[in-house]
């Protein structure tokens, strides 16, 4: 691609060189001949520290965000912005071809996204999804390593997805790219936002910075679909400008959307989706009160996409669920149930929803993620606490932190409550015990590794899988 070309829309200062281009990056270290390299400033580095090493390795433009006096320089207001945007035009703009959906919040992300492309395909449409667990380029999978990617890897899929013959790409929007301007440039036919609680702080600093943080998405939204009971929800209608605005809630008559005699089962909801004109009865195959939210946002997505309500509500009903988010993977003389819960208040909603259904006790296993947000431990604790009648501590992805440590944060909360516990820092001999332990009547919660088959442990990544440990221990005892 010629540079003229790459840079169309682009503002910039300065003379372009003559050249073609053959890579766009923000990383110094995969320059080669023919490379632009944008200088991007981060919270521990700053790009144009390393132009000159770009252009020794023969890039053909640096771009900055200050004069530098190089040759092959030209300046931008924001290197951030212009890396997405001349990222996109390397791939021909394939998101200007395609419908966007973005979903943010803190929980139900990935079951939002995966639903809605489930309900889409029922349609008949081709989708492509982007989000934690993988990539899904219409039926193929590709492994993911963020759940909203840098703008050169996402520019890359909607391209292949566009040649796959995708029309709809349905993707989770993480604080963080939201905050690195990872999406910028695009334009979504669809916003959701599902909920706000304590999460990455750690990266955000506080909590209204990772409201901001939220928010700025819908800047670049047409439509939003909003959780009406979540306070931010209401406070993010207030604070944004989009005209159409579409509202779903589970109590609240002033919604669009709203859910009416609700059943909750350990195995999945039953609900009535009622909305101006129309209502259509939904079985879902998730248990817990917040599957309810999580399926009205989903066909309050794709009906402003203009999918028939009819149509989007009876789609819910035959969808498969999602792996590792209030996934059953047992459900006999006890159940056995596997969530990504990894904060108090997912913890919370998962165990509450799911606590007035077990016969016998509520058990729930949990660890906390080291080298991240310290303050959401004891929250964590608190949730499980309140609502499990046995708990079990043991280790999340510890990463270089002292397991034992992370572990120390939380047990006080546990000792505290009276209630019976046990710790075992090795997840898999805890796992197992929580399995031996089982009798007639008891539900386990596995919380925290949801879809994810590995654990992070002193910068090393072993696999652990909680599916096949749980679906080996039933083979053992001829229970499937």
């Amino acid at each position: 691609m010629d540079l003229r070309q790459l840079f169309e829309g682009v503002a910039y200062h300065g003379d372009l060189p003559q050249g073609e281009v053959t890579l766009v990056t923000q990383d110094s270290r995969k320059v080669a001949p023919g490379a632009v390299f944008v200088c991007t400033k981060g919270r521990s580095f700053d790009g144009h520290a390393y132009a000159q090493k770009a252009l020794d390795a023969g890039a053909c433009c640096v771009v900055t965000e200050r004069p530098m006096g190089f040759e092959r320089e030209v300046q931008v207001e924001n290197g951030r912005k212009a890396y997405a945007l001349l990222c996109q035009n390397f791939f021909g703009r394939p998101a200007e071809r395609l419908h966007l959906v973005a979903v943010t919040g803190t929980n139900g992300k990935t079951t939002v996204t995966t639903l809605i492309k489930q309900i889409l395909e029922q349609v008949g449409c081709k989708v492509g999804l982007i989000g934690t667990i993988h990539t899904e380029i219409d039926t193929m999978e590709v492994p993911a390593k963020f759940t909203t990617p840098e703008a050169w890897d996402l520019a890359a899929l909607m391209a292949r997805m566009e040649k796959a013959g995708c029309s709809y790409v349905v993707m989770e929007a993480s604080s963080q790219a939201l905050d690195q301007l990872r999406l910028w440039g695009l334009h979504f036919d669809v916003g959701i936002f599902t909920n706000l609680t304590q999460d990455h702080l750690d990266y955000h600093g506080t909590f209204e910075n990772y409201f901001t943080a939220k928010k700025s998405l819908f800047a670049q939204v047409k439509t939003m679909v909003v959780n009406l009971d979540d306070p931010y929800g209401k406070r993010l209608i207030k604070e944004t400008c989009t005209e159409n605005v579409i509202t779903f809630s589970s109590n609240d008559d002033e919604a669009d959307y709203t859910a009416r005699n609700i059943e909750l089962s350990a195995s999945g909801v039953r609900f009535e989706m009622v909305g101006t004109g129309f209502i259509q009865r939904v079985k879902f195959p998730m248990p817990g009160d917040y599957s309810v939210h999580n399926a009205l946002a989903a066909a309050a997505g794709v009906i402003a996409l203009g999918v028939d309500p009819h149509t989007a509500a009876k789609a819910l009903t035959s969808t498969r669920g999602v792996r590792g988010r209030c996934e059953v993977l047992y459900h006999g003389e006890f159940t056995i149930l596997c969530d990504f819960a990894h904060t108090g208040d997912a913890i919370e909603k998962v165990l509450s929803g799911l606590a007035p259904f077990a016969k016998g006790r509520l058990i729930a296993l949990f660890g906390c993620a080291g080298e991240r947000d310290a303050k959401k431990r004891p929250l964590m604790g608190e949730a499980v606490v309140k609502y499990a009648d046995f708990a079990i501590l043991t280790s999340d992805n510890p990463r270089k932190e002292n397991p034992y440590d992370i572990i120390g944060d939380v047990e006080p909360i546990l000792k505290a409550s009276g209630k019976p516990y046990l710790v075992e820092v090795e997840r898999r001999t805890a796992l197992q015990k929580a399995l031996m332990m089982l009798r007639a009547g008891d539900v386990l919660v596995l919380c925290g590794k949801g879809h994810e088959d590995y654990q992070a442990i002193d910068g090393v990544t072993i696999y652990l899988d909680e599916h096949r440990i749980v679906r080996e221990w039933l083979q053992m005892k001829h229970l499937v």
